[in-house]
């Protein structure tokens, strides 16, 4: 595992294209989930900087706060409530331009912004999201969706 990321400032899906195999080559060979979460999250928060970035993984009908990023957040979330709950309930990609034009927004930090969410599958089950804010308005388009939906299927292989 590499113990330092390369970092590649310039068009974002150039970024994306630089770390993307990195990620790939630090959970390889990692069985633990946790450990892995933990290291995309650090990775993701390196390269972008982004306000936030983490995981909520489900657990008895609720999404529970995993690995994540940033400012403190909000520990709990109930299916179809916020951005994350949508995104679980709905099972699709959510982009938010404007956090306080979502109806039902959790602000778990004033300071976000703008939001995207992935719901995480496997065999057809939602098993967790990954949210990541920003504390800029209209942070995240089409790019970050398609560049982090590989991601997505990165963590299903060992999630």
């Amino acid at each position: 595992m590499a113990e330092e990321l390369i970092l590649q400032q310039g068009p974002k899906a150039e970024q994306y294209q630089n770390l993307m195999p990195q990620i790939q080559a630090i959970v390889e060979g990692e069985s633990d989930v946790i450990a892995n979460l933990a290291n995309i999250c650090a990775a993701l928060k390196q390269q972008f900087d982004w306000l936030w970035i983490g995981f909520y993984l489900v657990k008895d009908d609720e999404l529970v706060l995993g690995p994540f990023q940033g400012p403190i957040a909000c520990t709990r979330i109930a299916k179809g409530r916020g951005v994350c709950g949508t995104a679980w309930q709905q099972q699709q990609v959510m982009i938010v331009p404007d956090v306080d034009q979502f109806p039902g927004h959790i602000a778990c930090s004033s300071a976000s912004k703008s939001e995207i969410v992935l719901p995480i599958m496997k065999n057809g089950v939602c098993l967790g999201v990954l949210d990541i804010d920003s504390d800029e308005l209209d942070q995240f388009d089409e790019i970050d969706a398609a560049y982090l939906q590989q991601l997505i299927l990165t963590i299903e292989k060992f999630i």
